[in-house]
């Protein structure tokens, strides 16, 4: 049975909240197996005999929204993407001076070329981006609670969603879940 993480954006922030063992629970529930969390920014493992990464995040994101009360957008990769992912991550050299932090903002979809253009065009002192295939690396060398290029500016750049993540965090999962 195929195996995904899933990333599910804009929960336990405010107001938005899902504990993860719900989310266990639902989804395990709901013909998912293999359930996992990790930390509760909501990262999540499981397999299913789904074999379209676009019904996994439908499902996963229609199951949990309904529990929550809320919209959940699910972003799936399978597994063998993450250590990819930081792989490709490593071999971009750190050219901001005093680099504070890197983040990946996972995307649903993978931008258009004038998207990205767009974006790597990015002139804010201190702020980098890179779109790496479906996802963004971000690159601080301000504290992050002062950046530009929020979340929500790069979803408005891309034209899509997506949902960041530390990329310690992500290393982890690639050691944790990476297939």
């Amino acid at each position: 049975m195929p195996g995904y993480v899933v990333f599910l954006r804009a929960v336990n922030v405010g107001k938005r909240q899902l504990r993860m063992a719900d989310a266990r629970t639902v989804l395990s529930g709901n013909g998912f197996r293999d359930v996992e969390t990790h930390i509760q920014t909501g990262n999540v493992f499981l397999t299913t005999p789904v074999r379209s990464v676009a019904k996994v995040e439908e499902q996963v994101g229609r199951l949990l929204g309904e529990h929550a009360g809320f919209d959940i957008v699910a972003i799936a990769r399978k597994p063998a993407e993450l250590p990819a992912l930081v792989q490709a991550i490593d071999g971009i050299p750190e050219h901001l001076p005093h680099e504070v932090s890197r983040y990946v903002s996972f995307c649903a979809s993978a931008p258009t070329a004038a998207a990205t253009e767009e974006l790597h065009a990015w002139e804010v002192e201190g702020e980098r981006a890179t779109v790496i295939g479906k996802d963004v690396l971000m690159e601080f060398s301000v504290p992050f609670n002062e950046v530009k290029l929020t979340g929500a500016r790069i979803e408005k750049i891309l034209g899509i969603p997506g949902t960041a993540r530390n990329l310690t965090v992500v290393r982890a999962l690639a050691q944790k879940w990476g297939a």
